[in-house]
């Protein structure tokens, strides 16, 4: 275990790089952070003075050496726009994106898992072929799509459910919660539910998919040959070894929700960092935008790292294995 997490930290290391240098590039392509902050009209000598209190006069590597170390440091820069401290910035707005992206995760698997379970236990049933034609729209329309309509049919028809906003939020700590509040529950249902659809579709698919296959397991014959009820068989037999990709897919999918929560967040005007990383790119700030993107990597390889253990520890055959893809030879 020691060694395959040594090799995780390792490949850690070099996406980060990676991803740092990218983020470099990118934001030093996007526009010019000196015109965006001080307009047109701004004359050569105070383009050049403000060139030079940001460190833009220097040369690219200089620059980039420059900006990895002050990130190692923790110090993410301060926003051109605003001024303040591109770390508080994103404080601010982390816990919105994450309750987001938590409770889309918690409402795909609640939905996706019975769902999958149901459909394949059902296989050929005209109502496990209807699950499935669904799963088939609910991964093909876009988010924005669905949370369009959600608003036309939730807001603006039926006027149950607030159209854009957080609500109203509570501080815990330093943590801001719409969670303890009737407003904020209630402006968290659309972005949640469309950020979710087409992950319940995959995940229904993919449950169906592997239950399906651990079905025609001999151990699962054995276990009807002995006469053992249908629900002991599929709710504890099968639906284990059914877990383990989901675990995967669960991972990735916690990763994707919060990095592709953008979409949401714009439509609902959610106050969270996909938002805020829009307000960057139309602004050009440039020093918010790198840190998100280099969090988004962060977040990404976290995450990864957490689901390759657990897939050791759920399935041993992956640590005899040395996590490299597949089983140890028995």
């Amino acid at each position: 275990m020691i060694a395959l997490i040594a090799q995780r930290v390792v490949q850690a290391i070099i996406v980060l790089f990676v991803v740092s240098v990218l983020a470099f590039v990118l934001s030093t392509q996007i526009g010019d952070p000196v015109a965006s902050i001080l307009g047109l009209q701004a004359t050569p000598a105070d383009r050049l003075e403000l060139s030079a209190r940001l460190g833009l006069d220097q040369p690219w590597p200089a620059r980039y050496l420059t900006f990895v170390s002050n990130v190692l440091q923790g110090e993410l820069g301060v926003s051109y726009i605003t001024q303040r401290p591109v770390a508080e910035l994103i404080v601010e707005r982390l816990p919105a994106t994450f309750e987001l992206a938590g409770v889309a995760l918690l409402f795909s698997l609640g939905v996706g898992l019975p769902v999958g379970i149901y459909a394949a236990i059902r296989r050929g049933h005209w109502s496990a072929d209807a699950i499935l034609s669904l799963s088939v729209i609910g991964v093909s329309v876009p988010t924005f799509v669905i949370a369009i309509l959600l608003i036309f049919l939730f807001s603006v028809t039926l006027g149950w459910l607030p159209s854009f906003g957080r609500g109203q939020v509570v501080q815990v700590g330093w943590w801001t919660t719409g969670l303890l509040t009737p407003s904020g529950l209630r402006s968290l249902i659309m972005p949640a539910a469309a950020l979710a659809v087409s992950q319940v579709a995959l995940v229904a698919r993919l449950v169906r998919a592997e239950m399906i296959e651990v079905l025609r397991a001999d151990y699962i014959r054995f276990a009807r040959a002995r006469g053992l009820k249908p629900r002991v068989i599929h709710l504890s037999l099968a639906l284990r070894n059914t877990l383990i990709p989901v675990i995967t897919v669960s991972g990735i999918q916690l990763g994707f929700l919060f990095a592709f929560a953008v979409v949401a967040e714009a439509v609902f005007q959610w106050p969270g960092i996909g938002l805020l990383f829009l307000q960057a790119l139309g602004s050009t700030d440039v020093p918010v935008i790198s840190a998100i993107l280099l969090l988004t990597a962060v977040f990404f390889v976290a995450i990864n790292t957490i689901v390759d253990l657990l897939y050791a520890v759920v399935d041993p055959r992956l640590r005899a294995g040395g996590m490299t893809g597949r089983p140890a030879d028995a």
